[in-house]
């Protein structure tokens, strides 16, 4: 057996070699980079410096090592990954940065680094210096651990491993396969045998597209319709770029939609795979605090694994969805509160989550500890690399950037791959990307740490990143032997106009390409519907979306707004529940947003997050808990009505702190600064309330938030009342219950005065039911005299706070007989099938008008409101009630 040792750049190149061996059923045959074959002929367990060994020596080193001028920043995260790149370009052009170290302080602090770095580094790891000084001793081993060598698909050697190949060649033969490529100077007249052949003559082809992205979808159509055509193999077709991590999300995402066996040689971002979201959703909670999202995210990616194993299916149940649980004190509430009847299966499972719960709040200064308590297997690996990689404190950052290989196999698969792994692997059909001005080739960055003045960039990289992109460009053009798409990208992603690649002067003239066009080939099924109409259009989902679409642009009533048989069931439950004064407000203003909530169970999406402020809603619910608690305080220490200005202040000063602490702990707040501002802008309101001129009663003892027809009180307090007993308006079908904001009620329970607080500014006009929008005072009187009987005199108000100004309810009953004439209309029209839109929909409060048509508010509301008033009838007589 005959030995063939080759030296090939990259995995994909190894790969494609030993496939071919296989295949020709040819033995004997070894595949490596240089750097392997001169720790081969070192010998003595001799190997290249790993790169996961090296950042961990750096990590180790820097804190210990005295560095000069960067001391200051040896700590902050991206030093690990710039000392590293420095080290390789240092050993790769075999720079002696001891005998250098007087030239400058950087240089001294950088080879003081060296020298910790290799004394923490297994002995078995040298330095390509070092390892080439050593093969050239073992020189006379070569011929029975090599054979012969050829050197395939590279057209530049670092200067570290030149003289060991040089060497090399006077001891066995050594063949530099060069193709087309272009020859470095340096082996000229040297024992090595250069083999040249004629550069191949591609059909070429040069396009435009409209973004990156346009061009990902354009690379993906072209290769299906190579592959579909017959006249490529999936294994002869690649696409390529320089800087090919640019387009990784774009082809991430395709691929999936395409079903194409995309391999990506440079390998894939782990936080593209299930293990890699699970490193990143711990490394989200030590980071950045731990929450109900970040603990929701991190146990479902776990599915039952890890600390989360023992609890129960649906165990996150006993969390309660509308608080944040951002801080300890607000965990330690909820934690204190659960019994064994919260979860699902009956049992106490609350120390656990408490243990959970204390680990995950420890932070990063225990990730390694924590790491390896939550994740195991590929999520665990991910885990400790990125502590190798960076610091704890950034350790989110780290995985972000992290990347492993790809799963997909390459020697059968179309490949993604940078422009230098395809000069050193040529494909039949490729694909060039990315040929914009900026783009490719690249320009020259200076070192990190070794900038230019001190080490001059083309002594430190012979071969810099300009040089080496036109070079492969050149390489890939004289390698492939089919054809080449040359494209690049007219905007970027934010719309700026890019200008052409130098490479592209001598080149077929671009073709334009539009983004909608139509075309021959698509990529995927989504593809193939959006270019051909007609056939998605003979689908059901199709026809539906047009009847809907055309139905939505005539002006009258139609199935799609909202006219369902009459009688339906889900209308009839919706009806029967016992409502509100809000949900009767939207069954009279909004028909069909009743219908979307009650009947269908919509809701609009809730942000667990921090909010700039607080909306209009969320500042009269803060009020109203501030007034509650200070009118408690009150009626705790006398009465209200009794109360001194100073009382009333300092109530309202420990009440308004108690719920501030109270909203900090169990929701999202805005930041401290506006969070303060609102607070203090809620107790002025509030003083306000308090000290408005309200005749006094008689023996007068006030009650807030009192809730009745069903409602469970908010506290321990005295009550007028039984709030278990039904309230049913007469004649209308319907029962209410809710909370009356606050009731001043006479000793003798013959007066009673019910008071609405409203955030908002007070209107001009005069009140009443305001077309349906103002139903509360009407509704919480007449509660009061079904729960306290038909003799007591009622006073009903609005108190408009920010303007110290009360508007009250002249004749009560009367406005009432007229509010259950438009609930009996407003019930008979929505059974009768009419849920269409009213002048509430797609207005600022309207929380559903996401689920309307797209600018609703300036096309489909205006368009169909008239006839939605024609087809309610009296239903919508209450839209000009004053």
């Amino acid at each position: 057996m005959r030995r063939q040792t080759y030296i090939a750049h990259g995995r994909l190149a190894s790969r494609e070699i030993h496939l071919g061996a296989a295949r020709n059923q040819r033995h004997g045959v070894q595949v490596m980079a240089f750097e392997q074959m001169a720790a081969r002929l070192a010998g003595g367990f001799a190997q290249p410096i790993d790169a996961e060994a090296l950042r961990d020596a750096i990590q180790q080193a820097l804190p210990e090592t005295d560095l000069g001028e960067l001391d200051t920043i040896k700590l902050l995260p991206g030093m690990v990954g710039a000392a590293a790149d420095t080290l390789h370009k240092v050993w790769r052009t075999g720079i002696d940065l001891s005998t250098r170290a007087n030239e400058h302080p950087r240089l001294a602090a950088v080879a003081a680094l060296e020298q910790a770095v290799l004394e923490r580094l297994p002995s078995s790891m040298m330095r390509p210096i070092d390892l080439a000084s050593q093969g050239m001793v073992h020189l006379h081993h070569a011929p029975q651990l090599f054979g012969q060598i050829e050197i395939v698909g590279i057209s530049e050697l670092s200067p570290c491993w030149r003289d060991l190949l040089l060497r090399l060649a006077r001891t066995l033969p050594v063949r530099w396969n060069a193709g087309p490529r272009s020859v470095p100077d340096w082996l000229e007249g040297s024992a090595v045998e250069i083999v040249r052949s004629e550069p191949a003559t591609p059909q070429v082809e040069a396009i435009s597209a409209a973004s990156g992205y346009h061009e990902a979808i354009e690379a993906l159509r072209w290769a299906r319709e190579l592959i579909a055509s017959g006249t490529a193999k999936p294994s002869e077709i690649a696409i390529a770029a320089a800087a090919p991590a640019a387009y990784d999300d774009e082809f991430m995402a395709l691929r999936a939609d395409a079903n194409i066996e995309l391999h990506f040689v440079h390998s894939i971002r782990v936080v593209t795979t299930r293990d890699g979201q699970t490193a990143a959703a711990l490394a989200d909670i030590l980071v950045r605090g731990l929450s109900q999202a970040h603990l929701r995210r991190l146990a479902t990616l776990l599915a039952g694994s890890g600390p989360f194993q023992t609890f129960p299916e649906g165990w996150q149940r006993v969390l309660p969805p509308d608080a944040p649980l951002s801080s300890t004190d607000a965990w330690e509430r909820l934690l204190s509160g659960l019994t064994a009847d919260r979860w699902s299966d009956g049992i106490d499972h609350t120390a656990k989550l408490r243990v959970i719960v204390e680990k995950l709040g420890r932070g990063t200064s225990d990730a390694e500890e924590i790491g390896r308590a939550f994740l195991s297997g590929g999520a665990l690996r991910i885990w400790k690399k990125a502590l190798l990689a960076g610091s704890a404190a950034a350790i989110d950052v780290t995985i972000d950037g992290l990347r492993q290989e790809d799963a997909c196999e390459a020697c059968v698969s179309v490949a993604w791959m940078p422009a230098s792994a395809l000069a050193a692997s040529p494909r039949k059909f490729v694909r060039l990307l990315g040929l914009t001005s900026t783009g490719w080739p690249r320009r020259i960055s200076e070192d990190r740490l070794l900038s230019d003045h001190i080490v001059p960039v083309g002594e430190l990289d012979p071969l810099p990143v300009t040089a080496a992109d036109r070079r492969d460009f050149e390489t890939i053009l004289s390698t492939t032997t089919d054809q080449v798409v040359l494209s690049r990208a007219r905007r970027d992603s934010e719309g700026r106009l890019l200008g052409k690649s130098p490479l592209l002067r001598g080149q077929p003239e671009p073709r334009y390409v539009r983004r909608n066009r139509r075309p021959a080939h698509a990529m995927s099924e989504t593809d193939r519907l959006v270019a051909r109409p007609a056939d998605f259009g003979a689908s059901d989902q199709a026809r539906s979306a047009a009847e809907c679409w055309n139905d939505w642009q005539r002006p009258v009533v139609t199935a799609h707004d909202g006219m369902v048989r009459a009688d339906h069931p889900a209308l009839l439950a919706a009806l029967q529940r016992v409502q509100s004064a809000s949900s009767l407000a939207k069954l009279l203003r909004n028909p069909l947003g009743f219908t979307w909530s009650y009947a269908l169970g919509i809701r609009a999406p809730e942000s667990a997050e921090e909010a700039l402020v607080l909306d209009a809603r969320q500042s009269g619910i803060l009020l109203h808990e501030t007034l509650d608690h200070a009118v408690r305080l009150l009626e705790g220490e006398g009465s209200l009505a009794g109360a001194r200005p100073d009382q009333v202040i300092a109530a309202i000063e420990e009440a308004a702190t108690t719920i501030a602490e109270h909203w900090q702990t169990e929701q999202a707040v805005p930041p401290l600064v506006v969070w303060r501002r609102t607070v203090e802008e809620a107790k002025q309101t509030a003083l306000n309330a308090l000290q408005h001129p309200e005749p006094p009663l008689a023996g007068q003892k006030c009650y807030t938030e009192v809730p009745f027809g069903g409602q469970e009180a908010k506290s321990d307090g005295a009550l007028p009342w039984d709030p278990a007993k039904p309230v049913k308006i007469a004649d209308t079908g319907f029962q209410i219950w809710g909370y009356i904001d606050r009731l001043d009620l006479s000793d003798n329970a013959a007066k009673a005065r019910v008071l609405d607080y409203k955030n908002g500014k007070l209107p001009k006009d005069a009140v009443v039911l305001q077309g349906g929008k103002e139903l509360q005072r009407c509704l919480y009187a007449y509660a009061v005299k079904a729960l306290l009987g038909d003799g007591i005199e009622i006073d009903a108000a609005l108190l408009y706070p920010r303007d110290s100004e009360a508007r009250h309810l002249d004749e009560p009953a009367a406005v009432l007989e007229d509010l259950a004439g438009h609930l009996r209309a407003a019930r008979a029209s929505l059974l009768a099938g009419r849920a269409v839109i009213g002048p509430d929909n797609g207005g600022d409060y309207d929380d559903l008008s996401f689920a309307l048509p797209a600018n609703a508010g300036n096309g489909y509301c205006p368009r169909k409101l008239e006839p939605a008033r024609e087809a309610l009838g009296d239903a919508a007589l209450v839209w000009e009630a004053i």
